[in-house]
């Protein structure tokens, strides 16, 4: 399917779903059709969350222990499995005991250490950050695909000063090394002995209203009005 045929003005507000997303940023900019929406580029780099999480190691943020399916030695068990390029937790799993079933000892999954704590996310356009919020899950729950947007868990603005402006220096640090030219929606672990974990940077978030990229935004004063003049600016 060509997505551009027929389009002939601009630029456009893009958002599809999420595994359509990567293969039109990347048809649009070839097509030089311009948008608003994140660079293939930058979709490319943060949707290979195996490359994702080693430049962040590399700036100095922590992050869970993670390797390919098919490492030798894979943290141990229980585990989060999920596919080494995707978005927005899809397909992520956690394996409470061993054998990693087959079907996951591939370079296409990922093994990663499972970290307990308080789930956080924080929303950015450009330079302009939202506030942090905590995610209330259930005890032992993962903040899956499911959890994320269909049954999704009540949200809080973080209270804690300051855990809320080492959230935002992070999000913001992560935002600069992976190039965000347009968006983001970060999501953080906060353990309780006090390391702040890097888990995803989605570079295509949700931005309708009722989401938690708004309703970052919203809590940090940056209104629904605001919120679309700068994703169109």
């Amino acid at each position: 399917m060509t997505y551009h045929r027929g389009l002939k003005d601009g630029p456009f507000l893009l958002r599809v779903s999420d595994p359509e997303m990567l293969r039109v940023t990347d048809e649009l900019a070839r097509a030089g059709i311009a948008y608003h929406g994140p660079r293939a580029t930058v979709m490319q780099l943060c949707y290979d969350k195996l490359q994702a999480t080693r430049l962040a190691e590399a700036e100095g943020i922590a992050c869970p222990r993670t390797l390919p399916g098919d490492a030798p030695a894979a943290p141990g068990f229980p585990l989060i499995v999920k596919p080494r390029r995707s978005s927005d937790s899809i397909g992520l799993r956690l394996v409470r005991k061993g054998p990693l079933p087959a079907r996951y000892r591939t370079s296409e999954y990922l093994v990663q250490e499972y970290v307990q704590g308080r789930e956080i996310t924080v929303a950015l356009i450009g330079a302009r950050i939202g506030r942090p919020l905590e995610l209330v899950l259930p005890a032992g729950a993962t903040y899956s695909f499911a959890r994320k947007y269909l049954r999704r868990p009540r949200r809080e603005p973080l209270q804690d000063a300051a855990l809320a402006a080492r959230v935002r220096e992070t999000a913001l640090k992560l935002a600069r090394r992976y190039a965000v030219n347009w968006a983001a929606r970060v999501d953080f672990i906060y353990e309780p002995l006090g390391r702040l974990c890097f888990l995803e940077c989605d570079v295509a978030p949700m931005i309708a209203p009722g989401s938690a990229f708004a309703e970052s935004l919203a809590a940090a004063g940056i209104e629904r009005a605001e919120q679309l003049a700068l994703l169109t600016a």
